[in-house]
């Protein structure tokens, strides 16, 4: 379950990456917020990450829900990131927002986004990421047949954060783990 813009050397003001956390666990007693990765979590996480970097998509700020299964995806992605982009360090914000959030309050969330910060990152959750992945793509793609963890949306934003709203973004690309190895390395603008 991957694509791929046709035109991905189009320039845009922003990026907006949408990171769904990789696959969690479910011990017993451990409430939602606390839920750890899984094995193939751990797994996926870092192997996204080095994706990311190899694809050209590095951000420069992330932004994390407080869950620990997203805390612990993105640590495990950064150390994929900086594996594959020695010496990138991205900024991180853990923010209670993203955790539980609809695609309205994710929304208005990427519309505070500083404009110094080209290509942002939400590591979050579904249905959220998924809703906000497809509002906000101009033409709207076809709805995916799901949004697995650890898989990836990279968005072009063509003006100013705040402006962000629907139909506004062009999807440059979609991918989940799965397809990661077997995709062309592509360098999107």
């Amino acid at each position: 379950m991957s694509w791929h813009a046709d035109q991905v050397d189009i320039a845009y003001a922003h990026r907006l990456i949408l990171f769904r956390h990789a696959k969690s666990g479910y011990p017993d007693g451990v409430a939602d917020h606390d839920r750890p990765l899984a094995k193939r979590g751990r797994r996926d996480a870092p192997a996204t990450g080095r994706w990311l970097a190899e694809s050209g998509y590095v951000p420069d700020a992330v932004v994390c829900s407080t869950a620990a299964r997203a805390k612990e995806t993105w640590e495990l992605a950064a150390a994929g990131l900086a594996e594959a982009a020695p010496g990138t360090a991205p900024k991180v914000r853990f923010e209670p927002r993203v955790y539980e959030a609809t695609v309205l309050g994710l929304l208005m969330l990427v519309r505070e986004f500083p404009e110094d910060q080209h290509t942002v990152m939400v590591v979050g959750h579904n249905p959220g990421l998924a809703e906000l992945a497809v509002g906000l793509v101009d033409p709207p793609p076809p709805p995916p047949s799901g949004f697995p963890t650890a898989a990836v949306a990279v968005l072009g934003i063509p003006g100013p954060w705040a402006d962000v709203a629907p139909a506004h973004a062009r999807l440059l690309t979609f991918a989940a783990p799965a397809d990661m190895n077997r995709l062309p390395q592509i360098r999107a603008g």
